[in-house]
């Protein structure tokens, strides 16, 4: 069941926002399909993380063309100058870098390729066009670990959704003696539920 805590951003026009910049960053022009795509795999990958709960306060479609955000859609026709934002937290902040770090060097036809064939997209796109993908749908599949990922991968020779631990990017961080050590973010442990029942939540 989704989570009923409040996002980790508070729009969903900030998270568009830091991905454009870090584009700009990187030297390259984000063109809005990518980015609308980014933002479903950072939705996807924090519900997973994090019990269901939402990254932002966003509704993403199964738009026959691949996931799309409504209101960021509307809201980026008159221009990025009409949104207003504010700079995610620290923990979003790594957790946007990973999904950058990860996928921001794909093309938008090969990102939309690949999400079209994971479960939570293909199966509200057959539902109907334009039905919403839920959290819960998001959070099971890319939750998964990496090998049960990729045998739902679809179809043959396409990779799977990347389990959580090969996306989120470790940071190095220096021990008492002063040594560089790896350090991966806490993600929640996914607990099977005892007797066919919902498992707690923190």
């Amino acid at each position: 069941m989704a989570s009923i805590r409040p996002p980790r951003v508070q729009t969903v026009f900030d998270v568009a926002n830091w991905f454009m910049d870090r584009a700009l960053n990187d030297g390259e022009y984000l063109q809005p399909q990518k980015l609308h795509r980014l933002m479903y795999l950072a939705q996807a990958y924090h519900a997973a993380a994090f019990a269901g709960r939402r990254l932002m306060p966003a509704v993403f479609v199964a738009d026959p063309a691949g996931p799309l955000e409504p209101n960021l859609y509307r809201a980026l026709q008159n221009g990025r100058d009409a949104l207003g934002c504010k700079t995610p937290d620290p923990q979003a902040v790594a957790l946007l870098d990973s999904i950058w770090r990860k996928f921001g060097a794909h093309s938008v036809e090969h990102l939309t390729r690949m999400i079209q064939k994971h479960p939570p997209f293909a199966e509200a796109c057959a539902t109907e066009p334009g039905s919403v993908i839920t959290e819960d749908a998001m959070a099971a599949y890319y939750g998964r670990r990496a090998q049960a990922a990729s045998e739902t991968a679809g179809a043959p020779g396409t990779p799977g959704a990347p389990a959580p631990d090969q996306v989120f990017r470790p940071r190095v961080m220096r021990s008492q003696t002063g040594e560089a050590v790896s350090v991966m973010p806490w993600l929640p442990k996914r607990r099977d539920p005892p007797d066919g029942g919902t498992a707690p939540t923190s």
